[in-house]
């Protein structure tokens, strides 16, 4: 089975080609890349990619069985739109399906990239043979893709897994628009947020902090300067991560009570600083979560690494044929 996979993000497109074979693996043959700029070069620049990675294979209506499109929301997956996301600025209402399939006659199907990331894990990834996952960006942000009786559930309007807004303190670092939001405690902008909080704190009272010497600094702190400083023993570093990973064990605790998973995939900087975060993150699930409810959840890394992306695209082409 071929198809084709459109990875649409703020920076930089990508078009892949995957081959899926009769045990439901996938193998990428083939990808281009190239930067987003204006709208309508990046939608013409799609387009004509994906015209020559089709010709150069020999690809066609008959032969391609689905085009899948994977971007950051808001979107509308029924209707095929893409509705001004925040990282796109100008893709607003834009009927991406509606381009894709006038111009190859192939079935095409989007939906945002927490969800697709969500069913890649669950295809091709740590997910493989569950049917109840929660997939969790845990990168820049915040969000989560759900599978729920082995189908992907996007909500009534696409919003489900919207879990960044969460509001988990009355205060706080700020993500998704809220302080002390899930977000906020809970990505890469969030820590580093986090960081300069705390170090501020120490520098002011004369402290020395071994990954920010002076307070000019401090707008170059980031999750992974942090994760470094905790990786070499550095108090203050373990410290933040340790907050992080507080907040963390206290969000996936309601998920897991209120949904019920049997496992929840951490993307991003979990797979990078696991070592940091799952201590205490366990230690807040073990006390705050049903046991019946914790005894059938498992935690782990996501596993499709600096691929997900090309294996999301792919996921929702595959999914399309399915649903």
């Amino acid at each position: 089975m071929n198809v084709i996979g459109i990875d649409i993000g703020g920076t930089k497109c990508a078009v892949a080609y995957g081959r899926v074979d009769d045990n439901g693996s996938i193998e990428i043959v083939d990808k281009i890349k190239f930067d987003t700029t204006y709208v309508n070069e990046t939608v013409t620049n799609l387009l004509e990619t994906t015209s020559v990675i089709m010709q150069k294979y020999d690809l066609n209506a008959d032969n391609t069985s689905a085009i899948g499109i994977s971007c950051g929301g808001p979107l509308d997956s029924k209707k095929g739109m893409i509705m001004s996301p925040p990282n796109l600025p100008g893709w607003d209402n834009i009927p991406i399906v509606a381009y894709f399939e006038k111009r190859f006659g192939v079935k095409t199907a989007v939906q945002n990239d927490a969800n697709a990331c969500a069913l890649a894990e669950w295809k091709f990834g740590a997910a493989r043979g569950y049917n109840n996952v929660i997939f969790m960006t845990f990168g820049t942000g915040m969000g989560a893709g759900l599978i729920l009786d082995g189908r992907l559930y996007a909500g009534t309007n696409d919003n489900a897994g919207e879990v960044g807004h969460i509001r988990l303190e009355k205060t706080g670092p700020v993500g998704y628009g809220k302080a002390g939001s899930f977000e906020g405690f809970c990505s890469g902008g969030g820590i580093a947020q986090l960081a300069r909080v705390k170090v501020l704190e120490k520098l002011q009272m004369g402290e020395p902090v071994s990954f920010c010497n002076n307070m000019n600094a401090l707008g170059n702190l980031t999750a992974k300067t942090v994760a470094e400083a905790a990786g070499a023993g550095d108090p203050l570093a373990i410290e933040i991560y340790s907050e992080c990973a507080h907040y963390l064990g206290k969000a996936l605790s309601i998920f897991i009570d209120v949904l019920n998973p049997e496992i929840i995939v951490l993307g991003s900087i979990y797979c990078r600083a696991r070592s940091l975060i799952e201590p205490t993150m366990q230690e807040v699930i073990d006390s705050e979560t049903i046991i019946h409810t914790r005894r059938v959840c498992k935690i782990v890394p996501a596993e499709l690494g600096e691929s997900i992306g090309d294996y999301a695209a792919l996921s929702v082409a595959v999914n399309a044929l399915i649903s």
